[in-house]
């Protein structure tokens, strides 16, 4: 039984944690303060209105809409974002001329530019595409250059002592080396390309999840509204532990870190 719940405890804990939540808020807006539907819903009806969602096919329509540009997103930042942090960690010059740059655009609000990027490639998959590349490109950019930055240089010297090449150092010492720091960027880049998807649907889209949040937000028909930010924070979750999950079965000796 011990080691039962020492195996499962993070997801019997979560979940317990997320049922003491749900429950206190229904508790709450059921015997304590009085529901108004037109600023707050509760679980009862937020889970009745997902269902019909779910059940009618919209829900899952808005998800296949909003899911194509976040898997373009997504891959393409991973495609651009690791090697071009690989470049900026190994070769110096490099890294010292495009680190300011891309620093001060990762600090700037880059979903103020959501309205020029829907502008300029539409309201389409590009376009919503787009904006989730630039939001997600940072993290593993710049984790993959950190990573690139710690590796030892006892490591590097051993490889070149025994006749390693410049794709040796690569193989053999560089890739495990940021593979921890890659993972940590991945998790960060998922509730970045979340966000960028909700913000590239709220400026223009005729479907999908953004969109339906804001539609059912101007209607005042919050318990909807709520089930589609749930479903967000459900998908969120999933992508998370599955990284997670991911790094565990990679790097087993990290667990519990």
């Amino acid at each position: 039984m011990d080691k039962f719940f020492e195996d499962w405890r993070r997801p019997i804990l979560g979940s317990l944690a997320i049922i003491c939540f749900f429950l206190a808020w229904e508790a709450i807006l059921t015997w304590g303060i009085p529901l108004n539907k037109f600023i707050i819903s509760k679980p009862s009806l937020i889970f009745a209105g997902l269902f019909q969602d779910m059940n009618s096919g919209l829900l899952w329509r808005d998800l296949l809409i909003s899911g194509r540009p976040l898997v373009f997103g997504y891959v393409a930042a991973v495609l651009v974002g690791i090697p071009l942090g690989v470049v900026m960690g190994w070769r110096v010059r490099v890294g010292y001329s495009l680190d300011p740059l891309l620093t001060a655009f990762y600090a700037s609000p880059l979903v103020a530019v959501a309205p020029l990027v829907i502008i300029y490639f539409g309201v389409g998959v590009a376009g919503k595409a787009t904006l989730i590349f630039i939001l997600c490109v940072f993290p593993f950019i710049f984790n993959s250059f950190a990573g690139v930055r710690s590796v030892d240089l006892l490591l590097i010297n051993a490889v070149r002592s025994f006749g390693g090449r410049e794709w040796d150092l690569y193989r053999i010492v560089i890739v495990p080396t940021i593979l921890p720091f890659v993972v940590a960027g991945a998790r960060f880049a998922i509730g970045r390309g979340l966000i960028a998807v909700l913000v590239g649907e709220f400026f223009a889209a005729s479907e999908g999840v953004g969109y339906r949040i804001a539609f059912y937000s101007d209607m005042y028909v919050l318990d909807r509204m709520f089930g589609y930010i749930l479903v967000i924070m459900v998908i969120a979750v999933a992508f998370t532990e599955g990284i997670r999950w991911a790094e565990r079965t990679a790097f087993p000796w990290r667990v519990g870190m």
